[in-house]
């Protein structure tokens, strides 16, 4: 099985062109909503298991490339008053560039009878809206596929091998059917073709660096089920 490794949220660069539409939003920049802290840590510390893999630049409230194009929260409250000329210009430079790599790439590997783990790295914040998120991991997968949920409930299982205090959930905090960028290539890929996000409980991240225990049992587990 070939492994496509993503991150989707890595930084929360702004381009030049537009910074004036982020006056005074650096601390939103900063923060969850900007990017995902420790995310692009961990795909670097997995990178070596991966047979390709890709990472976007630019900020997610620039536009959101783990969201379908028309979706609600493809372009941020920063983005949204731009004219429909600025945002397909937004959508040419950034978002299709990034999502259309990945799929090409998929595609090519799937072309040649290659089965396909595409792995989608993501961190979240452990409180959100005043709810305190009582997980470490969530393994996002869509239940209707049966290969992806065998994944998943394997991956549990190695990372548990690896630490068995982490408290592991399935489609939590987010469900794996909802909006998103595997969500997408499910449809266009609808054989030989895995897509799971890993969601990671930021309180194993400190200056953007994920603790280097938790990315060793992560390699370990993942490593164990490419063999």
């Amino acid at each position: 099985m070939k492994l496509i490794l993503t991150c989707e949220h890595a930084f929360n660069t702004i381009p030049q062109e537009y910074q004036a539409l982020f006056i005074n939003a650096q601390e939103i920049l900063e923060s969850h909503r900007g990017y995902d802290p420790g995310a692009f840590d961990l795909f670097n510390e997995l990178k070596d298991l991966a047979d390709f893999s890709f990472f976007h630049e630019t900020g997610r409230l620039l536009v959101e490339v783990n969201r379908s194009k028309g979706h609600s929260n493809l372009f941020s409250e920063f983005t949204k008053k731009l004219s429909g000329t600025s945002k397909t210009k937004l959508l040419d430079q950034y978002y299709f560039p990034y999502r259309n790599s990945v799929e090409k790439q998929i595609s090519s590997l799937i072309g040649k009878g290659e089965k396909l783990l595409h792995f989608s790295i993501h961190t979240f914040t452990p409180n959100f809206n005043e709810e305190i998120r009582n997980t470490d991991i969530g393994l996002l997968y869509d239940p209707a596929r049966s290969a992806e949920k065998e994944f998943c409930i394997n991956f549990k299982r190695n990372l548990k091998d690896q630490n068995p205090e982490l408290k592991i959930r399935f489609n939590y905090p987010y469900l794996g059917k909802a909006d998103g960028f595997t969500t997408y290539l499910r449809k266009i890929f609808p054989e030989n073709y895995i897509g799971i996000e890993l969601e990671v409980n930021q309180k194993f991240v400190n200056n953007n660096k994920m603790k280097s225990a938790f990315k060793q049992q992560t390699f370990l587990a993942l490593k164990a089920l490419l063999k």
